[in-house]
């Protein structure tokens, strides 16, 4: 399987060494209602990521505590023996438990066993890029890094993992692990009406990091405003189409993955994040963040 020549939306980002499209895709839906336990249809999560990659999408966002194990599966099902441009994101630092819940997961040993668990389930012998998710559910929590980070970045060394990340995390957070191993992106809740982190995507855009904004659409709550209706109604578009589009030209840095576990929606998402918004436009959605 190769990936399409198709050119999408908002071009490729160099995620360290590796390129990638700034259009990617999300994979947390593939698994089972919550994110928990198997699809309903295993087929047609099959074939959405074979889908993400005949549109030429060359960047899938997973993790091994999706479902848990059954994304990272699917993805192994539907992609291996993988492209040779394409490249997958893994999360680690949370598990589930048998409510379906999110505990934490991070000390050294917890942290070396989910990188392992993603090599297996993946089918892979080295893990592309891996962000260790800090925090809360969708926002941040103060504290130090060093040993969480230092666990991923000795694991780095010995060849397991080509690129470090970061998710759920503060500025002061971000500092802190560049100074123990460099870091290629940060994957922070950011959307149109969630914009705390405007300064830090200015910041890493000059350094050259991405910044991957998680529930773009407004996560389990979708986006609503006047404005932004508004804005799509104009258009002729949904509300969702300008909300990513809104996203992809915010910034260069700035790449998409949201998810869906429908082929179709899949085509809108992409073809919606190639919408041209005005300067009106977006004057009008920025005050949703204002």
């Amino acid at each position: 399987m190769t990936t399409s020549d198709t050119t999408l939306p908002g071009g490729t980002f160099e995620l360290g060494d590796l390129t990638v499209t700034r259009v990617g895709y999300g994979a947390m839906q593939l698994a089972g209602p919550h994110v928990f336990g198997p699809p309903a249809d295993r087929d047609g999560a099959v074939a959405v990521l074979r889908e993400a990659v005949d549109l030429g999408i060359t960047h899938i966002d997973t993790s091994d505590f999706y479902g848990p194990h059954v994304t990272n599966q699917i993805i192994r099902e539907a992609l291996h023996p993988y492209p040779e441009d394409l490249h997958l994101v893994t999360k680690v630092g949370n598990v589930r438990d048998a409510e379906g819940g999110w505990p934490p997961a991070r000390t050294p040993d917890q942290l070396r066993q989910a990188v392992h668990d993603n090599l297996t389930n993946l089918g892979l012998e080295v893990l592309d890029v891996v962000n260790v998710r800090l925090g809360g559910f969708d926002s941040p929590e103060p504290g130090s890094l060093a040993e969480t980070f230092g666990t991923l970045a000795e694991l780095r060394e010995q060849g397991l993992i080509r690129h470090l990340g970061l998710s759920t995390v503060t500025a002061e957070q971000v500092a802190e692990a560049q100074q123990i191993a460099p870091v290629v992106c940060v994957q922070n809740q950011y959307n149109l009406a969630h914009r705390e982190d405007d300064d830090l995507v200015d910041r890493l855009a000059e350094q050259g990091i991405a910044y991957v904004p998680y529930f773009p659409l407004g996560g389990f709550s979708p986006l609503q405003s006047a404005e932004l209706t508004a804005v799509a109604d104009r258009l002729g578009a949904t509300a969702m189409s300008v909300a990513l589009a809104w996203l992809l030209q915010r910034s260069p840095n700035i790449l998409l993955i949201p998810g869906t576990s429908s082929v179709a929606h899949l085509r809108e998402n992409v073809a919606g994040a190639g919408l041209t918004l005005s300067a009106d436009d977006l004057a009008a959605l920025d005050r949703i963040g204002g």
